[in-house]
């Protein structure tokens, strides 16, 4: 008995330890990510300051790079470094835009049907179901060529298309929390049901909520830029999406002018991949925890 005792403490010890390795691995990836992303907001929002120029001012159009442009200049003589920094705004307010509506809707909706159950679960996941059906994608697609094009649309759009998958990762965990002692206590005490919903199952969710959260930006970022490059984004507005369409139809890939088209492409990759680090990371940790328990 008392050998068995020791197995079993050695073998919790060595997968806390191996969670331990894990969590400083996470910790490494989500910093750097953190990190990134904190550089290109900072860029965004002090676009004013960091960019050398304005970026619809005209100078000599196709210059290659050099000391006065270091990114060069497009076919109508804007300098590409400066719609690179300025373009960087719509890619984040698309992002957090269509991040943050979603995020609420999956949220509340998840919360709910976690909590009640019963018939109001059935008619918030049927509702659900119904959404996962939908082709996102090429429904965006669709309504951005028919309606007037702004990226405030194209957010809205995303942001009530693509909840579902925090929904149910929420209600899961909403599921497992209305069973805890804790929650049966207040119950007992006679809080009401909104009560127990926002102040004591939702702060104990968020640790799932945040990398949905993070990896929505990601997906919205991508969505953008790629509508964008099909031509149906906002004309009128600096986006990285922009920058690679007007470079694909005014000659920059046919004549190799990879400072027009090249910068953009990266940006929207580094974007990605800081949002992906972060939130990766922070699921590993909390699938890996999960996994011990």
């Amino acid at each position: 008995m008392a050998g068995d005792f020791k197995r079993m403490a050695s073998c919790k010890a060595t997968e806390w330890v191996k969670i331990r390795r894990l969590d400083m691995r996470g910790l490494r990836m989500a910093l750097f990510g953190l990190l990134l992303f904190l550089t290109i907001i900072v860029l965004a929002a002090f676009s004013d300051i960091f960019a050398p120029y304005d970026p619809w001012n005209r100078f000599e159009p196709f210059l290659a790079p050099c000391r006065e442009h270091i990114l060069g200049t497009n076919d109508l003589g804007n300098d590409i470094l400066s719609e690179l920094i300025y373009g960087s705004r719509v890619s984040l307010i698309v992002g957090f835009g269509a991040a943050l509506m979603a995020t609420l809707i999956g949220t509340l909706i998840g919360l709910f049907a976690g909590y009640f159950r019963g018939l109001i679960d059935e008619m918030l996941m049927g509702i659900t179901d119904v959404f996962l059906m939908i082709p996102q994608i090429p429904l965006i697609i669709i309504l951005a060529a028919f309606l007037r094009p702004s990226f405030w649309l194209v957010a809205l759009i995303m942001g009530a298309l693509w909840w579902t998958s925090t929904a149910r990762v929420v209600r899961s965990k909403a599921m497992q929390i209305r069973e805890t002692s804790f929650i049966e206590c207040s119950r007992s005490l006679g809080f009401s049901h909104m009560h127990i919903i926002f102040s004591d199952i939702l702060p104990n969710i968020l640790h799932v909520i945040m990398p949905k959260f993070l990896l929505t930006i990601a997906s919205a970022m991508i969505s953008e830029a790629s509508i964008s490059f099909l031509g149906l984004g906002d004309p009128t507005m600096k986006s990285w999406g922009m920058m690679i369409n007007f470079a694909f139809t005014r000659g920059g890939f046919i004549n190799g002018y990879w400072w027009w088209y090249l910068p953009p492409g990266l940006c929207i990759t580094l974007s990605v991949l800081s949002l992906v680090l972060m939130g990766f990371s922070l699921e590993e940790r909390e699938e890996e925890t999960m996994r011990i328990e």
